[in-house]
């Protein structure tokens, strides 16, 4: 776990340098690694976490960015053990970022316009 934890740090490095074009799969996933404290055990989302998320929303400029950023979440979601859905689902929330879709492995990603 510590060198994925390393690995998506790395990842959000270049998720910020990136904040003006489409973001990749890995570079979303990599901005919410700041966010898996939350995800896995609650409480409060911390700040780089919620700048991540909003980095993300705010690239995401059309549909096909928002449909492969609802893809790339999903995807973290389902592979990510100890994830607790509730907290995924409140996340934007919670970083009161507003995003056009549910954080959730059930999420149908086509229909995100």
């Amino acid at each position: 776990m510590a060198g994925t934890l390393a690995k998506l740090a790395c990842v959000l490095v270049m998720c910020v340098v990136v904040a003006e074009a489409a973001m990749t799969c890995n570079q979303i996933q990599g901005g919410m690694a700041p966010c898996l404290g939350y995800l896995t055990k609650g409480g409060t989302p911390s700040a780089g976490c919620c700048t991540n998320l909003r980095n993300m929303v705010n690239s995401a400029r059309t549909t096909d960015d928002r449909q492969n950023a609802c893809k790339c979440l999903k995807a973290a979601a389902a592979k990510l053990k100890g994830i607790n859905p509730t907290n995924a689902a409140r996340l934007p929330s919670n970083c009161k970022v507003n995003i056009p879709y549910k954080i959730s492995v059930s999420t149908n990603c086509a229909s995100v316009k």
